[in-house]
């Protein structure tokens, strides 16, 4: 955990709703790492700015 700052996703809760989406598991494996590094990315760079 660091105060104002996103470091990751909760992937127990992330891989469940793809479960429930009904999105294979193997896509959820290849998919999920990306996807969260460039939404941990831009959510970081948002609250850095003075608009965020």
């Amino acid at each position: 955990m660091v105060p104002g700052a996103v470091i990751g996703w909760d992937m127990s809760a992330a891989l469940a709703l793809g479960d429930a989406l009904g999105v294979p598991p193997l896509a959820m494996a290849e998919l999920l790492p990306v996807i969260e590094a460039v939404m941990v990315a831009k959510l970081n760079e948002q609250m850095e700015r003075p608009d965020g």
